[in-house]
């Protein structure tokens, strides 16, 4: 069964039900899903997974978020070239560096070798149903990136 890891900061509680909406759709597919908050996660728990999937809003002036620092500087340390990734996570276009954090969060897991399953997914604010579809369709994406790797 292909084991997949989903790691989610949230301040508003938007990247908190993205991280649902892709957990319940990585269980439709029959994966093994464990869903936890950053600041609660150890990078190197992705090292137990096939997939490892992002969330995570972007704070202040398009940068990380404050407890998401420790995770994304210790995933500089992991080895992910046998794992499929995925990144998605909410912002406001209202600020010039909308979802950054997201892009940050992709060139961290293309810099330590993780192959990537989808293009990110950025949404506005709280997901509504067209952004649920394209988050399920990044999962698709991921969960077919992950079988022809026989992960």
């Amino acid at each position: 069964m292909t084991k997949v890891k989903i790691v989610y900061a949230s301040i508003t509680g938007n990247d908190e039900d993205i991280a649902y909406v892709l957990t319940e759709k990585f269980e439709e597919l029959g994966c093994d899903v464990d869903m936890s908050e950053v600041s609660q996660t150890d990078a190197a728990d992705f090292e137990d997974s096939d997939i490892c999937v992002i969330a995570s809003y972007t704070y202040d002036q398009g940068i990380v978020p404050d407890e998401a620092l420790d995770f994304y500087d210790d995933m500089q340390d992991l080895d992910l070239s046998d794992k499929v990734y995925g990144v998605c996570g909410s912002g406001d276009t209202f600020y010039e560096d909308f979802c950054r954090a997201v892009d940050e969060f992709a060139k961290r897991f293309e810099d330590i070798g993780a192959t990537k399953g989808a293009e990110p997914v950025k949404v506005e604010l709280d997901p509504n149903q067209d952004d649920i579809d394209h988050l399920d369709n990044m999962v698709e994406q991921i969960y077919k990136k992950a079988q022809e790797m026989d992960l």
